[in-house]
C-alpha cells in the first residue's frame, strides 16, 4: 500500500531521512518510533504528500505520487484519514460539523446521508448522540474520538496517526490504542502511527520501524523488538534503562 524508496529529506547540509526505505504492507499497522526529532512526523507528510523528498520515491497503492501536482495529490487524500496529535478540531463547529467537515467539503452527497455517516462513525468510537456538543465541552479522550471519528468519515483506505495518546492519562491511551485496533478490524484499511507511548506501540502494532539518525535500525514485528539485542532499541524501549538480565518487561 505504501512505499518509501531510497527517500532522503534534507534541509541544506542538516540531512532529516536518509536514503530509507519503507514498505507498509495493505491493512497492517505500522508504529515509527523515534527521538523527537528524528523525522517520524515527516514520514506522515511524505506519504501524505505534504512535503516533497530531496530525492527518491514515495508510492502509494503502487503510484508514483513523488511528480504528482496539487489536483493529483488531492485526489489521492481523498482516500486518507488524519489523527492529528492534538485532536486539531474546529472549536466553532459542533462534533457533528467537524465529523462531517471532509464529506462536505469533498462529495456531493445528501445531508441524509452525511448526517448518516456522522452518526455511524460517532457510534463507532463510543459517542453516539453527541453530535451537538461543541470541541471545548470535551475531555480531552473525547477529542481524540471526535478526530478519529472526523479520519475515517470518509473510509479512507489509508489512517495517520500522530502521537494519537498524547496529553492522556493511561487509561485514556488504552482506551485509543482499542480503537486504533477496533477500526483496523472494522475498516481493513493500512495505519501508520507515530508515537512515544510503547505500551500503546507494542498493543497496536503488527510491525514497528525504528527512526535513528536519519535511517531505520530497526524494522520488525512486535516479539522481534521485544528481544531484540540492539542496545540502542532497547534503551528507547525501556525510556533509557536497560532491563536486567532475564526481565521480560
Amino acid at each position: 500500500m505504501i512505499r518509501l524508496c531510497d527517500v532522503t529529506v534534507a534541509y541544506g547540509q542538516h540531512v532529516v531521512l536518509d536514503h530509507i526505505n519503507l514498505e507498509i504492507r495493505d491493512g497492517e499497522t505500522m508504529v515509527v518510533l523515534g527521538a523527537s526529532g528524528s523525522g517520524k512526523s515527516t514520514i506522515l507528510r511524505l506519504i501524505m504528500g505534504l512535503q516533497k523528498p530531496t530525492s527518491g520515491k514515495v508510492f502509494i497503492n503502487d503510484a508514483d505520487i513523488t511528480a504528482y501536482d496539487e489536483k493529483q495529490l488531492d485526489r489521492v487524500r481523498q482516500h486518507m484519514g488524519m489523527v492529528f496529535q492534538y485532536s486539531a478540531l474546529f472549536d466553532s463547529m459542533t462534533v457533528g460539523e467537524n465529523v462531517a467537515f471532509g464529506p462536505r467539503q469533498r462529495t456531493k452527497w445528501s445531508e441524509e446521508k452525511i448526517r448518516n455517516i456522522v452518526a455511524d462513525r460517532l457510534r463507532l468510537v463510543g459517542l453516539e448522540g453527541t453530535e451537538a456538543m461543541m470541541p471545548n465541552d470535551l475531555s480531552g479522550g473525547m477529542k481524540k474520538r471526535v478526530s478519529l471519528a472526523r479520519a475515517i468519515a470518509m473510509d479512507p483506505q489509508i489512517i495517520l496517526y500522530d502521537e494519537p495518546t498524547a496529553g492522556l492519562d493511561p487509561l485514556r491511551c488504552m482506551d485509543i490504542s482499542r480503537l486504533i485496533v477496533q477500526m483496523q478490524h472494522h475498516l481493513h484499511a493500512t495505519s501508520v502511527v507515530v508515537t512515544h507511548d510503547m505500551t500503546s506501540a507494542f498493543y497496536i502494532a503488527d510491525r514497528l520501524a525504528f527512526l535513528q539518525d536519519g535511517r531505520f535500525r530497526l524494522v520488525a514485528d512486535t516479539e522481534t523488538f521485544k528481544h531484540t539485542t540492539d542496545t540502542d532499541v532497547q534503551l528507547f524501549i525501556h525510556g533509557g534503562e536497560l532491563p536486567s538480565k532475564g526481565d521480560d518487561r
